[in-house]
């Protein structure tokens, strides 16, 4: 019997994929748990415009995050904070304040998408990676300037 599975199987295939299972096995167990449905005309027709759909939203995405990356290079941010002696800032730099510098340079980055290892205490040159999308990451020149 022919089935597309809905979710991911152990033994038998992965979501949206369309295969060739015994009858028992698809009426009693995958069928009534919700795993797959028989591949009907309609169904199949629906799971190639599902899959050309993810296709073309990828591919927007993509098209979306190399333009970003684009314009994040060379970019140079200027993160101001009081600082004491030898140049150590009195709170930190945070992945919120890069994505808030990020926004006001009309940029739509979360702090999430911010990976800073860990919170810049001391004043000095800083390239901060960003994630756009995943799988690609852009680095951004901080520029953190104590003031006193």
């Amino acid at each position: 019997m022919r089935v597309i599975l809905l979710k991911d199987v152990p033994g038998t295939g992965s979501a949206g994929e369309m295969l060739e299972v015994k009858e028992g096995h698809a009426r009693n167990y995958l069928i009534p748990r919700g795993l797959a449905m028989p591949a009907s005309e309609g169904a199949v027709r629906s799971l190639v415009n599902q899959k050309r759909a993810v296709e073309r939203r990828a591919e927007r995405v993509r098209l979306e995050a190399e333009e970003l990356i684009e314009r994040l290079k060379g970019l140079v941010l200027e993160i101001r904070g009081r600082a004491g002696e030898g140049g150590r800032l009195f709170g930190s730099v945070t992945s919120q304040q890069v994505a808030d510098a990020l926004a006001k340079r009309g940029f739509a980055i979360s702090r999430k998408q911010v990976e800073l290892d860990e919170p810049i205490r001391i004043e000095g040159f800083y390239h901060v990676p960003i994630r756009v999308a995943p799988g690609r990451v852009v680095n951004v020149d901080l520029n953190v300037v104590g003031t006193k």
